[in-house]
């Protein structure tokens, strides 16, 4: 049986209404990866529904127009209703998926899978639309901007693909595999990725517009926020880029510290919050980088945040969604789903969904 244990809060965020505002349409919420949701979930969180998908989730889920989209470790990929958890369809595709999230746009599902493929399929129905085959597995999420899904492999290569026919634009091939998800402000998609390298790339034709040593493997996807990028790598360090001048603003290196970051930060209020395998949920000054407040789990981190107003809310490996003050660390929530969380929540119509490595999606709110 799945507990929760939530202090109150002293004061609650107003109750908003489902609509396309407030969806969260792809990893992260929104092309800049900023995990940053438009709904606020009640002060005091309760299970309002578990559906058991029998195998893994690993992948986080989107939320698009009162319906969650989430990828099975079996293949499956899944529509429920939001408000009651009740099953619409399942598509199997027969291939596994990984980390890659589903992302919805124009009435289309598109995920990325084990076996190189990116999938898109029908919103209304599961039924498949077209298929690209890569040449490596597709861990990244896909995005979706104008009428191209963007999408990385471990073929080394970002793919732009024609949303509507599944046609090849174009493809951009770095030096390593592409395992983060791609961000977009403007004409430009950002990758950072195994090849030490953080690269900038235009949407229009798929050619480099510029790119910035980064010296570290990044597993972790950027946040744009402004012109600044900021991530952190498996080198123990949290990097902040500026975009203008396409240097390194600083590297935040934890004294007593030697492990990778792989969780995506997100901003809030002078400061960017992430999770780190030392099993810390931090916050980071932004013009410093220096430690603004740290918050203990008893298991590792890949999860990336989401923030709703002064709250985050961020699973662990420990097998808990953490709800914390934004401005001090201090813990608000605590739902202990008994299983390791290393799929990130997702925030849309006043509820919090995300799913367990043991196979359960649950939706609080």
């Amino acid at each position: 049986m799945q507990r929760i244990f939530l202090l109150p809060l002293l004061l609650a965020l107003p109750l908003l209404s489902q609509n396309p505002a407030t969806d969260w349409r792809q990893f992260r919420g929104n092309p800049r990866l900023s995990g940053v949701a438009t709904s606020a979930p009640p002060a005091t969180l309760k299970s309002l529904w578990t559906y058991d998908t029998k195998d893994s989730i690993l992948s986080s889920a989107a939320i698009a127009d009162g319906v969650v989209y989430v990828g099975v470790g079996n293949g499956e990929l899944l529509a429920l209703d939001l408000a009651t958890g009740k099953l619409k369809w399942k598509s199997a595709t027969k291939r596994f998926f990984g980390e890659s999230s589903p992302a919805v746009a124009g009435g289309t599902v598109y995920i990325g899978d084990l076996d190189g493929f990116l999938n898109a399929i029908s919103a209304a129905d599961g039924k498949s639309l077209w298929t690209f085959q890569t040449q490596g597995e597709i861990k990244p999420s896909p995005i979706v901007v104008n009428d191209l899904v963007l999408v990385g492999s471990y073929d080394t290569h970002l793919y732009a693909i024609e949303a509507s026919t599944g046609k090849l634009r174009w493809k951009f091939q770095t030096e390593g595999m592409v395992h983060a998800t791609p961000a977009v402000l403007g004409d430009l998609v950002f990758i950072a990725g195994c090849d030490e390298t953080f690269r900038a790339i235009r949407i229009s034709d798929g050619k480099e517009a510029y790119k910035i040593p980064i010296g570290a493997y990044t597993g972790a996807s950027p946040l744009i926020d402004g012109d600044r990028a900021y991530f952190g790598t498996f080198n123990y360090e949290v990097m902040a880029l500026d975009l203008k001048s396409r240097k390194a603003l600083w590297h935040y290196d934890p004294p007593d510290s030697d492990f990778p970051f792989y969780s995506s930060a997100s901003p809030h209020n002078g400061k960017i919050i992430l999770g780190g395998r030392d099993k810390f949920v931090r916050a980071l000054n932004v013009t410093s980088g220096k430690e603004v407040w740290r918050f203990a789990t008893r298991a590792r981190v890949d999860s990336s945040p989401a923030i709703a107003g002064n709250r985050v809310y961020i699973g662990s490996s420990d097998g808990h969604l953490y709800v914390l003050d934004a401005a001090t660390g201090m813990k608000q929530g605590d739902f202990d789903a008994g299983s390791p969380l290393v799929a990130s929540p997702a925030i849309a119509g006043n509820r919090v969904v995300i799913g367990s490595q043991d196979g359960v999606l649950y939706c609080l709110g």
